[in-house]
């Protein structure tokens, strides 16, 4: 199918995200200045909003200044965790709002609400990611995606009619070893896509596996997307070698997607459109607090999202409106391997604790190649039931004498650097 034929049959497809796409270009087309002062007042209209219809927010801005926004309370994991069904707007619609999940950069496990309209925003700002790339809708992304609800039918990167249309097609990428790797390489030269979107850890894997085994890549890419992780300046070089290609970073999360992302000369941009990013000196680091210019539904409002980063000054090259920002420290994972070889990503471990919400945090450590501890601070224990059931997913799916420990702990210490691991294999 041309690109051209499928841009058109996804349009018809899905009119909400692309009229949302439209007003997102036209955004880009605004001067800084604009774009500016459309953040600000979209910023004093959400927590407007939040403070007449959310109720912890009309409890925790109750007698402040709005206007006085870098004095209201933070937003923690803890509260979102706590709070889940006080921070639903009171006029939501419960029968059309869905709840998502993610495991969290720092190792707590969260609930969120959401809805279509946030999903479908989500996808257009994806799209306009992609743009910036030199990608136009119509031609073909590959994805490496590692939560198995994301990948199946109905998912954010499900498959079916939908994926011909416009052009995507997913790999499941929670587990990777050498013959899948190659299963990969093989894919992306049969299917020849425009663009590679996945996880740094396993993108760096592949193009490890591609260099040694010297598969080419088909002269169709034009960029590859790091998500979900730190981007190491060894695996954007990695990649670039292998792939044949200029290498993006992404910067976002499911409860506040579309954050910041990397332009053609390399520069980090904030999606001010979308978010507010603040930049504020905390516990010894400059920590990111997002909040959400979109999102009525479940207002994420100076969400301390665990990264830290700095805002930057001055204009980019490539012509954007949005400013600048780089990343610090942040979502240092760790992979799980196997004495077969194997390896796993830590999304498949975060997706093992979905739904336990008496967990207020957790780690993962393979203390042995077939040995995994489990550490929980979390205010009962877990069932009998449960951790049979975990160690029956662990066996099954990870290694057939793979033995786990779950340890109770009054807190989890933090590493050196004063992030939470939420997975630390073996080195």
């Amino acid at each position: 199918m041309i690109p051209a034929l499928r841009h058109w049959l996804h349009r018809r497809r899905h009119p909400v995200r692309y009229a949302q796409l439209d007003q997102l270009l036209r955004n880009q087309a605004l001067s800084r200045k604009q774009v500016l002062e459309q953040q600000r007042r979209d910023l004093a209209d959400i927590v407007a909003h939040a403070s007449n219809n959310v109720p912890y927010y009309r409890e925790n801005f109750s007698g402040l200044d709005g206007a006085a926004f870098q004095k209201l309370p933070i937003l923690t994991k803890e509260a979102v965790a706590s709070r889940l069904d006080d921070l639903l707007a009171c006029d939501a619609d419960r029968a059309q709002v869905k709840l998502g999940h993610t495991g969290g950069s720092t190792g707590k496990p969260l609930a969120f609400w959401y809805d279509e309209t946030k999903h479908e925003l989500m996808r257009a700002g994806m799209m306009r990611g992609f743009m910036m790339s030199g990608w136009r809708p119509g031609q073909k992304v590959m994805y490496f995606w590692g939560a198995r609800h994301d990948t199946a039918k109905g998912g954010v990167f499900g498959g079916g009619w939908d994926d011909l249309i416009s052009a995507e097609k997913t790999i499941a990428a929670v587990e990777y070893s050498e013959a899948k790797l190659n299963q990969w390489a093989r894919a992306i030269q049969a299917w020849r896509p425009t663009l590679l979107y996945g996880y740094a850890s396993a993108m760096s894997e592949l193009a490890r596996h591609i260099l040694a085994n010297r598969l080419p890549m088909p002269a169709s890419l034009i960029g590859v997307y790091s998500t979900a992780e730190m981007l190491a300046d060894s695996q954007r070089e990695l990649m670039q070698q292998a792939f044949g290609c200029k290498v993006f970073n992404q910067y976002g999360c499911r409860e506040v997607p579309n954050i910041a992302w990397e332009c053609r000369h390399g520069h980090m941009h904030v999606f001010a459109d979308l978010v507010h990013l603040e930049s504020v000196e905390m516990e010894g680091e400059a920590r990111f607090l997002v909040t959400s210019l979109t999102n009525r539904l479940m207002p994420f409002i100076r969400y301390d999202v665990g990264d830290s980063g700095r805002l930057l000054e001055g204009d980019c090259p490539c012509g954007s409106p949005f400013p600048l920002m780089e990343m610090g420290l942040c979502r240092k994972n760790d992979l799980i391997r196997t004495r077969a070889d194997a390896t796993f990503h830590p999304a498949y471990f975060n997706r093992l604790l979905y739904g336990m919400t008496q967990i207020r945090q957790y780690q993962w450590v393979q203390t042995e190649i077939d040995r995994l501890t489990l550490n929980l601070v979390a205010a009962a224990p877990l069932s009998a039931e449960t951790v049979a059931g975990l160690r029956d997913h662990l066996r099954r799916d990870v290694d057939a004498e793979m033995c786990l420990e779950v340890n109770y702990l009054d807190d989890i210490p933090r590493s050196v650097s004063g992030k939470h691991r939420f997975v630390i294999g073996l080195k």
